[in-house]
């Protein structure tokens, strides 16, 4: 599996502007398993390099996209991340293994409260997770070194970046559901503004909730 990310990262270099991941990344990814986070009935398929549907219309995201925005947050030991759409908790469990501190929020109950377990049972006493509206983050656990959102939103949700340190970046993807998506690298500056850069196209499920 790893070497299928690799090899995707060297053929989308031109995009994403990276042709290697960094050792970080590559360590968390050849170090989760990747088959405790999908339906027993996927196992042996777990290692592909695609996603997978993990029930309520929902997927756990393609290996390499996963790396790949990983990799764009920089997230280093001691940071404190928030991720928007816990799913299964893959990528919770990826940056876990990174980060000081993963906070993750989940608008779907019933894969909130398995991922939460599931993490729980893996060992990962450094991610917290609750149900709600992804949208407004998680405010009294902010600010955040680091955002990554997992499913496509039409705008960037002020309220993230607002809890958002200065200097800290946010990967999300931009976009409907029927039209062209985007990854994006939105990154806050030490003054506050905020410059945005286009990675490669993407397909996510859409960013679902109450705004």
């Amino acid at each position: 599996m790893v070497e299928e990310v690799l090899a995707d990262t060297a053929a989308t270099s031109s995009y994403s502007g990276s042709s290697a991941f960094s050792h970080d990344v590559i360590a968390a990814m050849k170090k989760v398993e990747r088959h405790h986070f999908v339906p027993s009935e996927l196992t042996a398929v777990a290692y592909h390099n695609r996603p997978l549907p993990i029930g309520y219309g929902q997927t756990i995201s393609q290996p390499f996209i996963v790396a790949l925005m990983t990799d764009l947050m920089r997230v280093k030991a001691g940071d404190r991340v928030l991720e928007i759409g816990t799913g299964s908790g893959y990528q919770a469990a990826i940056l876990a293994e990174i980060a000081g501190s993963v906070y993750s929020i989940e608008i779907i109950e019933p894969l909130g409260k398995q991922a939460g377990e599931r993490l729980k049972s893996l060992g990962y006493r450094n991610v917290q997770t609750r149900v709600g509206d992804g949208y407004y983050g998680w405010p009294e656990a902010a600010p955040f070194d680091a955002i990554i959102v997992t499913a496509a939103a039409s705008h960037v949700p002020p309220p993230l970046l607002q809890q958002l340190k200065p200097g800290g970046r946010m990967v999300i993807p931009l976009g409907t559901q029927f039209m062209t998506q985007y990854l994006m690298l939105v990154e806050k500056q030490q003054d506050g503004s905020v410059t945005s850069r286009q990675i490669l196209p993407v397909r996510f499920v859409p960013l679902t909730g109450g705004h």
